[in-house]
């Protein structure tokens, strides 16, 4: 696995959480301190898997989907499991050991 892979996943899982504990303070008690706090660590976990993804792959539609916010990470990563070759005949890579 390499550095930007890794990265990657990492930006990707950061992005996601401070994204949701954003939309969660937002629907509860919408305290300023922690959207101070989470709104620059969600913007840069973006910004480091729109880089991280072009840095990993030159597919434009891979890197297109790291664009999407809150998930692009985590889209960017199945698109990158999927590439031919790696999972079943339709490219669909299976998590779990008996390969369904």
């Amino acid at each position: 696995m390499t550095v930007s892979f890794r990265l990657l996943r990492m930006a990707a899982l950061v992005e996601l959480a401070s994204l949701i504990l954003l939309l969660a303070n937002l629907a509860t008690v919408h305290w300023a301190p922690v959207a101070s706090l989470l709104g620059p660590v969600h913007g840069g976990a973006y910004l480091i898997v729109i880089g991280a993804t072009v840095q990993v792959t030159a597919d434009l539609r891979t890197r297109l989907t790291a664009v999407v916010p809150g998930v692009g990470g985590l889209l960017v990563m199945r698109r990158l499991r999927r590439r031919p070759g790696t999972g079943r005949e339709d490219g669909d890579v299976s998590m779990s050991a008996t390969g369904r």
